[in-house]
């Protein structure tokens, strides 16, 4: 794993890590090698450690000389294991760690129950990079948490959609205005990377609407006629439209691919396009956007993947 993937990881999971005595670099040293450890493993006392650390520094400088941690709460973590490596830390460093048992007496069922009443977020997951990838291959699901689009939108279900939810729900509150938070089983859409090549090696800018899947990733043929601005590939029953379609479609005004590239419409104004292009709400075919149709031999990429996946959603009352 990249040292840039790391640090996209932990800011995207709100690690809340501090330059300095604790930066990326340093937290992933730290725990090299202990990559597969499982959850409760080496790697949670490293990582035990090097936040004390940093706490007990800030403590200091804030003229305190106790610390505690909100992961004596959490059922993924050992408090025996937490005690331990805090009361380590204490003797060599002089800062005590309070460690107080949320869980036992039927605290676990008291969070559940409170995050229920309240309609609060509870994460479901470690901060930790690697202990969330083993949870998620584990439970068979994609770690769809870590994917962010160039474009900064919010995909569905992604963290992003997430604090948007949140940041209304502050906002109804302040209001006063009643609302519900409620789950919702969906298909859920994440497209991994996508290009279309002309000829053998000419990269044509191109854009691929969501919910575009190939199943076998890879497709080489010829737009081979068209109907009504949409053109017709003869493979995979891919079909293309030009930016100038889109705009019509969309009632937008890009002026080059790059611009829908990196700032595209939103996810639900993509499958509104898709409806009227197809007619379907169920369709998976391959959409491509790119400035002109070629009459040569294309080759298209698209690593993409659809999957049964779970969202949240805020209704007003």
């Amino acid at each position: 794993m990249r040292l840039l993937d790391v640090r996209r990881s932990c800011k995207m999971l709100g690690i809340d890590l501090l330059e300095g005595e604790y930066d990326y670099e340093n937290w992933l040293n730290a725990v090299r090698g202990l990559e597969k450890e499982p959850e409760k493993g080496a790697r949670c006392e490293v990582c035990f450690d090097k936040r004390f650390s940093v706490s007990a520094k800030k403590a200091l400088e804030l003229g305190e000389k106790k610390i505690t941690t909100t992961l004596l709460v959490s059922p993924l973590k050992s408090q025996e294991q937490l005690k331990r490596v805090g009361d380590e830390f204490h003797e060599k460093n002089g800062v005590e760690f309070i460690a107080v048992d949320y869980r036992s007496g039927g605290g676990t069922q008291d969070q559940s129950r409170v995050t229920k009443e309240k309609q609060l977020y509870r994460q479901d997951y470690c901060g930790c990079i690697f202990g969330l990838t083993m949870q998620r291959e584990q439970q068979d699901k994609l770690m769809d948490e870590m994917f962010s689009p160039i474009s900064k939108h919010a995909l569905p279900a992604s963290i992003e959609e997430r604090i948007q939810m949140y940041s209304k729900r502050n906002e109804l509150e302040d209001e006063g205005v009643e609302y519900k938070i409620v789950k919702q089983k969906f298909l859920n859409y994440r497209q991994f990377n996508f290009k279309v090549t002309e000829g053998k090696n000419t990269i044509i800018p191109a854009y691929a609407l969501s919910y575009s899947t190939l199943p076998r990733k890879t497709a080489q043929g010829k737009v081979e006629f068209s109907i009504k601005n949409l053109h017709y590939f003869n493979r995979e029953e891919i079909k293309f439209i030009t930016l100038r379609e889109f705009n019509m479609l969309t009632k937008t005004q890009y002026k080059t691919m790059n611009e829908l590239i990196f700032n595209p419409p939103s996810f639900d104004e993509e499958l509104q396009i898709r409806n009227i292009l197809n007619d379907s709400n169920y369709d998976v075919t391959p959409i491509i956007v790119v400035q002109s149709v070629s009459d040569k031999k294309l080759t298209i990429y698209l690593d993409a993947k659809t999957y049964e996946d779970t969202k949240e959603r805020l209704i007003i009352i």
